[in-house]
């Protein structure tokens, strides 16, 4: 469990210090941040330098020409110890596949990358005249922000809207692919929702659906000394809870960070009426203290079921474990499996959160997907490749082994792979609600700091404080310095 719990605060801290390094390189001329990153500069991957430029792969006999993807993963490792061993093997797998399928037309071959360099490797290539890919795994973050701002991928538009599998992509998947001027970049395939782990016992009837019955059921649990509910409330990672259950409640509320233009719109009257249920939960002590701990220690409610609900992300529950359901049965295995045994069991369900009476519930939403470069030597080998990705043969494997998550396609919701409860009931709860967390904000990073820094005053530090003027300040202190024209 330490090895897990270290290896995941180190990735938060290495990918935050990253976006950073990428995003203030994109924005020349803008002024410092506000605050220190949490690790040190020397501690930010650096680039590697560029090489010169490869000629076009030259067509084999046959008229077989080669594409390069960039993966995190490495076909020839095979560790079964390597906490990439999954992602390994799929290309093991898959690569003499895709090449007999196409023999004489295309030949796949990977170039592994270090997971928290190839985000800026890529962008020094494509500016450095260097070796780029011809398609790239990516996250959405990075498409909207560093790949976005520095120019390094590829108007996918015209051509993904022409595809036959665009239309059964999820919405909100497509838009965690969109830049600020409106146009596609990434193919979005897996994603990663944020929802509502819960206690069945401690919620009999199901999730409260809006503000006034959970509050009205928390009551209930707190005289039997159970907690309604614990999440991610402190400052902790840069402000990461502007990505959890802060923002999973302000856009339940009808709310959300930016105004569609780049801008940050904090001050709404959507969010403050839902800091002011965040307020009410929080005085009248339906969460524990533990929220405002830092670390990962909400969690721990949740696992001896003082807590009834805890929102995070889909895969928050790797973490959650060992479990002790409020009947006193023990999920103990100290894996991520205790959680999925609890959920096929019953004893825990998932659910969207709150929304108030006319409004739907929604939730932060991650995507991992492909890119095509700028600078591609072979986009059309790149171009069948992502189509073979996305042919129903193929996609359920890329989402499992790859992704993560659930799948952007529509019809692989029904694969085999994704049929136990833990898979139906995400799906259900999160289906056409979620939508990524920073919008059009161009320097997440900083935004979620500040975002975090100033609903955390609201509700923990000074819950007398003007809710409006407190977003406002903090609204205004992100356009001043990284909106568009700042």
């Amino acid at each position: 469990m330490f090895g897990i719990r270290t290896i995941r605060n180190q990735r938060l801290a290495l990918v935050s210090g990253a976006l950073v390094m990428a995003v203030l390189t994109a924005c020349a001329g803008a002024p410092a941040p506000t605050q220190a990153p949490a690790q040190p500069p020397t501690q930010t991957p650096a680039a590697e330098a560029p090489t010169s430029a490869p000629e076009p792969a030259a067509p084999a006999a046959g008229g077989e020409s080669t594409f390069v993807s960039w993966y995190q993963y490495d076909e020839t490792n095979t560790d079964e110890k390597s906490d990439e061993r999954v992602g390994n093997a799929y290309l093991r797998r898959t690569i003499p596949i895709f090449n007999e399928e196409f023999k004489g037309k295309y030949k796949w071959v990977n170039q592994p990358q270090a997971w928290d360099k190839m985000t800026l490797n890529l962008i020094a290539a494509v500016q450095g005249g260097g070796e780029v890919p011809d398609v790239m795994q990516v996250d959405s973050t990075a498409v909207q922000t560093t790949l976005y701002q520095n120019g390094a991928a590829q108007d996918l538009t015209d051509w993904i809207k022409a595809q036959p599998w665009f239309n059964d992509l999820d919405e909100g998947a497509v838009s965690a692919c969109t830049g600020l001027d409106g146009k596609i970049y990434c193919v979005p395939i897996a994603e990663t929702p944020q929802l509502v782990f819960y206690w069945s016992d401690h919620f009999p009837n199901g999730y409260p659906r809006t503000p006034e019955d959970f509050l009205s059921q928390a009551e209930a649990l707190k005289q039997k000394n159970v907690y309604a509910i614990t999440f991610f409330g402190s400052t902790d990672f840069d402000g990461n809870a502007t990505t959890r259950f802060f923002f999973t409640t302000l856009a339940s509320f009808g709310g959300g960070y930016d105004d569609g233009k780049g801008n940050m719109l904090l001050n709404r009257p959507e969010n403050v009426k839902a800091v002011e249920f965040i307020r009410e939960i929080v005085s009248k002590g339906y969460a524990p203290e533990v929220v405002f701990a830092g670390k990962f220690q909400e969690e721990e409610p949740m696992k001896t079921a003082e807590a009834a609900s805890f929102p995070t992300g889909i895969f928050g529950y790797r973490y959650v474990n060992p479990l002790r359901a409020p009947s006193g049965k023990e999920y103990n295995t100290k894996t991520e499996q205790d959680m999925i045994d609890a959920i096929q069991a019953g004893d825990v369900k998932l659910s969207a959160f709150v929304a108030p009476e006319g409004k739907q519930p929604s939730c932060g939403l991650g995507v991992t997907g492909l890119i095509i470069p700028k600078g591609a030597r072979n986009p059309e080998g790149a171009r069948a490749y992502i189509n073979w990705v996305m042919d129903q043969r193929n996609n359920a494997d890329w989402v499992v082994a790859i992704g993560g998550g659930v799948p952007s396609l529509d019809p692989t919701r029904t694969a085999a792979a994704f049929q136990s409860e833990f898979y139906k009931q995400a799906i259900q709860a999160t289906a056409g609600l979620c939508r990524p967390w920073q919008g059009t904000l161009t320097n997440p990073p900083e935004a979620q700091k500040i975002i975090a820094t100033a609903i955390y005053k609201l509700i923990k530090e000074d819950p007398a404080a003007d809710i409006a003027a407190e977003l406002q300040k903090a609204q205004d202190e992100y356009n001043s310095q990284y909106a568009p024209g700042s």
